[in-house]
């Protein structure tokens, strides 16, 4: 019984599906911090960065208002930090840019150097 669950835990689905957990918490916190950055910068220039207490003849718009502009700040912030990057990455392996080394690693070097000082001998 433990043998099977430590099978599925050593999948690769599990333990990617783990790793993307933690880096999406981690990005949604620097991401925050970023729409707090903004948020606060349209403070400086309208008055207040939260809405909420707008509330134009009874309606209570504000709470709406300052939501809608942190989901386009977090929109636009995941579009250009990572969408943009992978399609310009994508794009260029599709033409086939990806960057390739033609010379060999040190690693690699070394090893072809003895191979071929054994088969001198």
């Amino acid at each position: 019984m433990l043998k099977g669950f430590k099978d599925f835990l050593m999948r690769g689905n599990v333990v990617d599906l783990a790793v993307a957990v933690v880096i999406g918490g981690a990005f949604g916190k620097v991401i925050e911090s970023f729409v707090t950055i903004i948020m606060d910068l349209i403070g400086k220039l309208g008055g207040t960065p939260n809405f909420s207490g707008w509330v134009p003849e009874g309606v209570h718009v504000g709470a709406f208002l300052t939501t809608l502009i942190s989901f386009v700040i977090v929109a636009a912030a995941v579009y250009f930090m990572v969408v943009a990057p992978l399609n310009k990455l994508a794009e260029r392996r599709a033409k086939g840019e990806e960057a390739a080394t033609d010379a060999p690693s040190e690693e690699v070097a070394l090893l072809t150097e003895i191979r071929d000082a054994l088969r001198a001998r």
